[in-house]
């Protein structure tokens, strides 16, 4: 059958510019090692108690799960000490975040957010029709002074990734603070802590203490990485109840599935036994990060579970240095690299192929 060309007109003319979301990649190298350090995953599998409550849940799959996800949302009030009527639920913290899009953006308005920052960001806001603006970062962090003066009477949104993939970088709370203070009230400001759990600095705020006091900003928070259920897609969203309302009128019917609310639900009554795991990776983390300077590597202090290389026109260069080692990395072609933070004989993988690589090429 011939396809004539006309077969693409009922497509919008913004798929042509937005390439497919790009996760991060699985390799297998000599004697078939395979280290993936590219989805900022954590690297402990399920808790037996996790499991547990899977395989329970698993018995129900020809059952509808409950769209409202009521048991989790209760849970999640008591373990946060929020209201219910503050949270709303989607498939990850970037499902909530296509939500907040579908109800916020629309030709015509404007959404901000620092670059680079998480490539999602502006894939979701230009199927969601609105134009991004992008802020180049300072420093490896958000330049909050410029976002600010970025902001205009077109701005519908502003997203600050706290701590920011892919730089590990985080904003400290009197600068956050001050900027907060500057958003007009018709913007809302959406802070994603997606890796709050890793954060160890003390003055980086919880955007929990931030928000009640401030109804346009909310906060995304996930339990893909700290609560490892990368694969079975749970994030949440606390803010005022006319947000959390549009994002649940906006969410996709059952996007939660019943096996997710039931880990989830495990994993909050586990969770000091996987905050430990948390712990555990932060210690790696400091090891990575101490061993990379000390090979004169550049590497900016980071809070989340990764760190950040930047390598500019060297960056596919040590990405595939890292890939004949059987190692995958997360590579932005002319940036950086980003890698987390794995099991510690992961870690002396990719810190092996750091340490062989030429030093004119690091920076």
């Amino acid at each position: 059958m011939t396809v004539s060309a006309s077969s693409s007109a009922y497509f919008r003319d913004v798929l042509e510019t937005i390439p497919g979301y790009q996760p991060g990649r699985k390799i297998e190298g000599p004697g078939g090692r395979s280290v993936k350090l590219s989805s900022n995953e954590s690297p402990y599998g399920p808790l037996p108690s996790v499991l547990d409550a899977v395989s329970a849940a698993a018995t129900q799959l020809n059952r509808y799960p409950d769209t409202w996800a009521a048991e989790l949302t209760a849970a999640l009030a008591e373990r946060f000490e929020v209201p219910e009527d503050h949270l709303a639920l989607g498939a990850g913290s970037v499902g909530v975040l296509q939500q907040l899009l579908a109800a916020t953006a629309e030709p015509g308005v404007q959404v901000a957010y620092a670059w680079r920052s998480f490539e999602a960001y502006p894939l979701l806001a230009d199927l969601s029709g609105a134009a991004s603006v992008r802020v180049p970062l300072r420093a490896e962090t958000h330049d909050l002074d410029a976002l600010a003066e970025s902001i205009t009477d077109q701005t519908r949104m502003v997203l600050v990734c706290n701590p920011n993939n892919p730089t590990g970088t985080a904003v400290r709370e009197e600068a956050l603070t001050a900027f907060l203070d500057r958003v007009p009230e018709h913007v809302l400001v959406v802070l994603d802590e997606a890796y709050r759990e890793y954060v160890r600095d003390p003055q980086v705020p919880d955007g929990r203490t931030l928000y009640p006091d401030r109804p346009n900003v909310a906060v995304l928070r996930t339990f893909s990485k700290a609560y490892g259920l990368a694969a079975l897609r749970v994030g949440f969203l606390i803010g005022h109840p006319h947000v959390a309302t549009a994002v649940r009128k906006t969410m996709v019917p059952f996007a939660v599935n019943h096996v997710a609310q039931a880990a989830a639900l495990a994993s909050l009554a586990a969770e000091e036994e996987l905050l430990e795991r948390v712990a555990h990776t932060v210690k790696e983390r400091q090891r990575v990060r101490e061993a990379l300077l000390a090979d004169n590597w550049n590497v900016p202090p980071t809070e989340a579970n990764f760190v950040w290389l930047r390598l500019g026109p060297h960056t596919l260069d040590f990405a595939a240095a890292c890939e004949a080692a059987g190692v995958a990395v997360r590579p932005f072609a002319d940036e950086g690299v980003r890698i987390s933070i794995g099991t510690p004989e992961e870690n002396d993988a990719m810190l092996a192929v750091a340490h062989s690589y030429p030093r004119r090429n690091r920076d």
